[in-house]
């Protein structure tokens, strides 16, 4: 499955604290969710909105993120300040998946798909049906 968001609109983002930015120009890829135990514990959450950004096609503008191989030939960056976690990448790939959340306009970015789906926490299934508040 691929899906492309191919205007040549940059669209920005980063970490919390505002120390790490990004523009990411053009051309994003595979917007989805990962429900999967890794990206579950990298996130602290019950998943991952992920899109990826061919690598020359993303500039960090701000300070560098941090990095860190996750396991054995994955990579995940975030912000050293802050903690945001930010993108999730293999070694030495050609693209970068970067968090939705972390981009000024998450809602410009529909997802396509989830994935690791065999993980993918019950709880969710209460989201629409439990008491919502702003």
């Amino acid at each position: 499955m691929n899906m492309d968001l191919l205007d040549e609109t940059p669209r920005e983002g980063g970490c919390q604290c505002g120390a790490v930015r990004f523009a990411a120009k053009g051309i994003l890829d595979n917007p989805h969710v990962c429900h999967c135990r890794m990206c579950q514990r990298a996130t602290g959450n019950f998943f991952a909105p992920l899109v990826g950004v061919p690598n020359d096609r993303l500039d960090w503008t701000g300070t560098a993120p941090a990095v860190f191989e996750s396991s054995e030939g994955h990579e995940r960056g975030f912000c050293a300040a802050c903690g945001t976690p930010l993108f999730y990448r293999r070694s030495g790939g050609r693209h970068t998946s970067l968090m939705i959340g972390c981009f000024d306009d998450p809602a410009g970015i529909p997802l396509l798909y989830e994935f690791g789906m065999e993980s993918r926490r019950a709880q969710l299934d209460a989201l629409g049906t439990v008491e919502a508040w702003t």
